[in-house]
């Protein structure tokens, strides 16, 4: 049996919230370690998109958006990418250093933090899979940019438009007091890292 993107629905479906949910928890405590406060989070929502419709999603292709792109490896592989809004950005950094900030005045080190909770947050995504799954997967370095959402999608978009038209997208929304975080997380896994997901989880079987 061929395993495809559009067999993503059903009992498939629900894996992949449970993937989402878990790692939404994983993702609010690690982030509540690391600023030393709590974070409140929403229930996540887990959406299955054609790749066309991710920069509408984002708010339009010219819209300033921080990427941090990673990928990973092991038992199964693929690559996601996290997509902050200014706003989320500015007010993690803000929460992080302790005083207002914002995108105009980025210097290294926030930068280098943002890279940092990019990685926490993914890490925390993959994480739930493997625990799930019990199987191994590492992420390698981050990389993080600012830029126009058009921009920060194109190479992703084009890479995986090879494999599928559509890709995964999982939202959370996390708070610290005022201050609203929302993060975007687009996961990729290669055609075969789907199935090696699913057979250890019990849920696909081929013929």
């Amino acid at each position: 049996m061929t395993f495809s993107m559009d067999d993503i629905k059903g009992l498939y479906l629900d894996v992949i919230k449970e993937i989402g949910n878990i790692g939404a928890g994983n993702a609010a405590t690690s982030l509540s370690a690391m600023i030393n406060k709590k974070i409140e989070m929403e229930v996540p929502s887990v959406e299955i998109l054609n790749i066309e419709k991710i920069v509408e999603i984002l708010g339009g292709e010219e819209l300033s958006v921080v990427g941090v792109y990673v990928n990973f490896f092991g038992d199964i592989k693929g690559t996601m990418l996290l997509i902050l809004d200014i706003s989320s950005s500015d007010n993690l950094l803000s929460i992080l250093f302790g005083h207002k900030i914002s995108e105009i005045d980025y210097n290294d080190m926030q930068l280098s933090a943002l890279q940092e909770i990019g990685n926490i947050l993914s890490s925390a995504y993959i994480n739930s899979i493997s625990s799930l799954s019990n199987l191994k997967a590492n992420i390698s370095v981050p990389s993080v940019s600012i830029d126009m959402a058009g921009s920060i999608l194109s190479v992703p978009a084009i890479e995986y438009g090879i494999i599928s038209d559509k890709i995964i997208l999982i939202e959370n929304k996390l708070t610290e007091g005022e201050n609203e975080i929302v993060a975007k997380f687009f996961l990729m896994p290669d055609i075969d890292s789907f199935k090696t997901l699913f057979k250890s989880l019990g849920v696909f079987k081929d013929d």
